[in-house]
């Protein structure tokens, strides 16, 4: 299949050259449930066939797992051929003898290693080198600074001393490392789009891995975010572009919104949301999928894959045709922000 693709060349030197669909790899990192390896080593090689060159990892997903697991992936594939990022703020250590490890209801099945939180300068080349010993690469294309947000650090105070400590050190390491080339851009993975503003308004940064904040269900990033990030050529990775699963799999019992169950008021929108689409002949996953993609800073939506039947889903709904009707009864219903981008390339 061959996937529609995105150019992000903010600096003038070539870019990088982004599919519409990437591939986020969380879930191969055992979030929620063991995947067994075959199943993941099916799911990449169908991402692969699907046309995917784009592929996000990190540190977190599995201690250490996912990133081991692209390794065997990648490593019969032609370097300049996909794009890889992957994500610096975190070092992985063994867990002491006794000593419970981190991630326990949420990772499954993975290295007994604890996390620590490190923004400084030495901290963010450690993990950047360790991710290329797991990854068994010599280089990556973005490092994004991974969870500098509200939601990891435990409130604002915790926060403004986590970027504090990031610009004063770790963000020079970014820098560096990318002056000298060995990587290609810089940015940050959070799942808040605030911080992200307030890295921009700070510093140099090309890229910005958007988790679950721009969607059918969340606009606020319109506000004042997403117009900065067009206005200065920053490229928006948009991850979770199903609010952790409930803009796919519908407003059913159980349903999960921001990595949690539904509340009846997210339930009761995305019916509202679900029954338009059903209108006008959509998936309700297929137009979750398009509408971040309507947003010219967008470059790649990444949704989460752990078995070959969701990859394919995933490219099913990034090949899907959505009627402009669809957008404008979404904003006429109040279900959408009139100021949301609804024509161009999607």
């Amino acid at each position: 299949m061959q996937l529609k693709t995105r150019r992000w060349d903010r600096r003038g030197d070539g870019g990088l050259s982004f599919t519409e669909l990437g591939f986020g790899t969380a879930p191969l990192g055992n979030l929620y449930r063991p995947v067994p390896e075959p199943e993941a080593e099916a799911t990449l090689d169908a991402a692969w066939e699907a046309g995917v060159r784009y592929f996000d990892t990190a540190p977190l997903y599995g201690f250490g797992l996912a990133e081991t697991r692209l390794n065997r992936f990648l490593r019969g594939k032609r370097r300049d051929d996909y794009v890889l990022s992957t994500k610096v703020g975190r070092l992985l250590r063994p867990c002491a003898k006794g000593e419970e490890r981190d991630g326990i209801g949420k990772f499954f099945d993975t290295p007994a290693r604890k996390e620590v939180y490190d923004y400084g300068h030495d901290g963010v080349l450690r993990s950047f080198e360790h991710s290329l010993e797991r990854l068994g690469a010599d280089r990556v294309d973005i490092l994004f600074v991974h969870d500098i947000d509200m939601r990891n650090q435990g409130g604002q105070a915790a926060l403004d001393a986590r970027l504090a400590e990031f610009m004063a050190g770790g963000y020079k390491a970014l820098l560096r490392l990318r002056d000298e080339g060995v990587i290609r851009a810089i940015g940050a993975g959070v799942n808040e789009w605030e911080p992200c503003q307030w890295l921009a308004e700070r510093g140099d940064f090309d890229l910005f891995l958007l988790a679950g904040r721009y969607t059918l269900l969340e606009q606020e990033a319109l506000a004042s975010f997403l117009p900065m990030a067009e206005a200065r050529g920053i490229g928006i990775v948009l991850g979770g572009p199903y609010n952790s699963g409930i803009l796919a799999t519908g407003p059913k019992p159980g349903a999960f919104y921001d990595y949690a169950p539904a509340p009846q008021p997210i339930l009761d929108r995305v019916a509202r949301i679900e029954a338009v689409c059903a209108r006008h002949g959509v998936r309700l996953a297929e137009a979750a999928f398009r509408f971040p993609l309507l947003h010219p800073a967008v470059v790649s939506v990444i949704p989460g894959g752990a078995s070959p039947a969701e990859m394919a889903a995933n490219a099913r709904a990034a090949s899907a045709a959505i009627p402009p009707a669809l957008w404008a009864e979404l904003k006429a219903e109040g279900l959408m922000r009139e100021d949301a981008p609804t024509g161009g390339a999607a």
